[in-house]
């Protein structure tokens, strides 16, 4: 059935992109999806250790301290999970940042109106929601815990139900989750910066202006020669993550901008990839397959048996509870939809033929699959208060959960929707290459 929308009004949203596009988003796809699973797995057995005879052994391992004092250094194996570890996942988000707005979806004002504007409302409504829960109490300070999303565990469920949706649904996607990084990296660095050390912080301006010279002046050199770049740089960007955390910022800062410094074009626009490409491949399998994955398992294992009928009720009831699960469950598909219907409005835009408002639906729910970023936003915020940090993880793994499951649960019946149009079409051109009757068309019902 053809859209009732008419399409004469203004630009045409959700546009099919270049096949280049399309091959990109497809591969990032691929790769994200391993590391997507690797983080559920990471995630179950952190809650079956803390919920077994091994939990005060799982609690012991959390806490072992390691590193050298002077250097602000000495810390946890949950926190190195959290401060160091994570800053390879930030890196490849500052590659990916940097990579949108040199060559993507970011670059043209008109292109980047819908994904960014979408991802500020699903930022904004949660942030809302969870303060209308929690106003007048402590748990106030957690207003960005329902703000963040995981595009790897997103990325898992897309891949899993979603293989036929239109490739401009999922770039949509990764681009929303690309300014939700941002934003979600501007708020760590504003709001959860109590003190800052200027000392370490003016020196961190050294590693990361050398860092940048070298990747820039000597990328063509680094590419051939992978050893070097592992020798050279990653001293180099430690020593400025390192400078980082010591001046008071949370290190995951060190590796957003180290991404940036990193040249995305060997030289102009015609050149060919540069080195940001070949960080991507070497970094990303240690990222979705190491860091996240161990993140997730210091993170995620929180105590949910044995807490008794009482215990329970006040979890369930606990204002921070409520407010995660009412921000990633309603204000990140309100916050999405609405910015996207305003911005319709406004812009007199349509959706392409192809996709309707309900693959927007289920997209918006993927994004309130908060995890990773939102566990660490969590442990930022409730450091001091043990029950307090405990009822969020609970309630972000619980809401992540159950947006999962109804994001899934759309986006299984649009694909098989999409998959039957595909089918149509691969038989229409059959008949017609035979020279027999056209098969009737699919309608989008």
């Amino acid at each position: 059935m053809p859209s009732l929308v008419p399409t004469n009004l203004g630009p045409v949203l959700f546009r099919r992109g270049s096949p280049d596009e399309t091959r990109r988003i497809t591969e990032l796809l691929r790769k994200e999806t391993v590391g997507g699973f690797l983080l559920v797995l990471a995630a179950i057995a952190a809650l079956i250790a803390a919920n077994s005879a091994f939990a005060d052994d799982y609690e012991r391992l959390r806490t072992i301290t390691i590193g050298y004092a002077p250097w602000h250094l000495d810390l946890t194996i949950g926190q190195w999970a959290s401060d160091g570890l994570l800053a390879i996942f930030f890196f490849l988000v500052g590659l990916e940042l940097k990579r949108e707005f040199v060559l993507g979806e970011l670059r043209s004002p008109r292109t980047a109106a819908v994904p960014v504007v979408a991802a500020v409302g699903g930022v904004v409504a949660p942030a809302l929601i969870y303060l209308a829960f929690t106003a007048g109490t402590a748990g106030s300070d957690g207003w960005a815990i329902p703000t963040a999303t995981d595009i790897a565990f997103a990325v898992a469920v897309l891949a899993v139900v979603g293989s036929h949706l239109p490739s401009a649904l999922r770039l949509f996607l990764l681009t929303l989750a690309v300014v939700d990084d941002l934003l979600a990296i501007s708020i760590i660095a504003i709001a959860y910066t109590a003190e800052v050390f200027w000392t370490p912080l003016l020196w961190s301006v050294i590693p990361l202006g050398l860092f940048a010279y070298l990747t820039h002046r000597y990328a063509a050199f680094y590419s051939r020669h992978h050893i070097a770049a592992w020798l050279v740089l990653l001293p180099i960007g430690f020593a400025f993550w390192a400078l980082v955390h010591a001046s008071g910022i949370h290190a995951t800062i060190a590796g957003v901008l180290l991404g940036f410094a990193v040249p995305v074009l060997r030289g102009g626009p015609d050149s060919g990839a540069g080195l940001a490409e070949e960080f991507e491949h070497r970094f990303r399998p240690l990222s979705a397959g190491i860091a996240v994955p161990v993140f997730a398992f210091m993170a995620a294992g929180v105590p949910v048996l044995g807490s008794g009928d009482a215990g329970l009720s006040d979890t369930l009831t606990d204002p921070i509870v409520l407010g995660i699960a009412a921000g990633l469950l309603l204000g990140k598909p309100l916050g999405i939809l609405g910015c996207t219907w305003v911005v319709t409005k406004l812009t007199r835009s349509t959706l392409d033929p192809t996709i309707r408002w309900i693959d927007l639906v289920a997209v918006s729910l993927l994004a309130g699959i908060g995890f990773t970023v939102s566990l660490l936003i969590a442990e930022l915020t409730f450091a001091d208060s043990a029950a307090a940090l405990t009822n969020a993880k609970l309630a972000i793994l619980v809401a992540s959960t159950a947006a999962a499951i109804a994001a899934g649960t759309i986006l299984a019946f649009r694909s098989r929707h999409y998959r039957r149009i595909e089918e149509a079409t691969a038989a229409t051109g059959s008949a017609a290459a035979r020279g027999g009757a056209t098969p009737a068309p699919v309608s989008d019902r």
